[in-house]
């Protein structure tokens, strides 16, 4: 078994990965879908962002990002994150676990490969069930 060691730690490695993988937008919108990354446990989940509301009550540029994970049952949360954090400009920390966010572009995503147009489609022959049997 070969280990490599990498300076990288595993969440950030995560993302590097992602990056290539997966279209995201540089700018996080109320309706966009996010895909959040967590450390502990490692989690994949997507979620619909509802609305991006300012925190007066913080000096700086603080948000309360209100968002609808999409999992069964549907979970409303809502994070108080800097708009670095919430466009995947940074991996934050929230309860001691580090968090990505960022938004999916599903308008530059991967189109399903067709099938190449001089190959011709193949007949399947029918077979019948039932005869008739005089």
């Amino acid at each position: 078994m070969v280990t490599i060691m990498t300076d990288i730690p595993e969440v950030e490695q995560v993302v590097i990965e992602l990056k290539k993988v997966v279209a995201f937008k540089e700018v996080t919108l109320e309706g966009d879908i996010v895909l959040i990354v967590t450390d502990k446990p490692r989690t994949f989940v997507y979620a619909i962002i509802q609305d991006i509301v300012r925190d007066n009550a913080k000096k700086g540029e603080w948000w309360h990002v209100t968002m609808h994970a999409l999992t069964v049952p549907p979970q409303k949360m809502v994070w108080t994150l800097r708009t670095p954090q919430f466009s995947g400009e940074e991996i934050f920390i929230m309860g001691g676990d580090k968090r990505f966010m960022q938004a999916v572009d599903f308008e530059k995503a991967t189109p399903a490969p067709r099938p190449e147009p001089d190959k011709k489609p193949v007949k399947l022959q029918k077979k019948v069930a039932l005869r008739v049997v005089k």
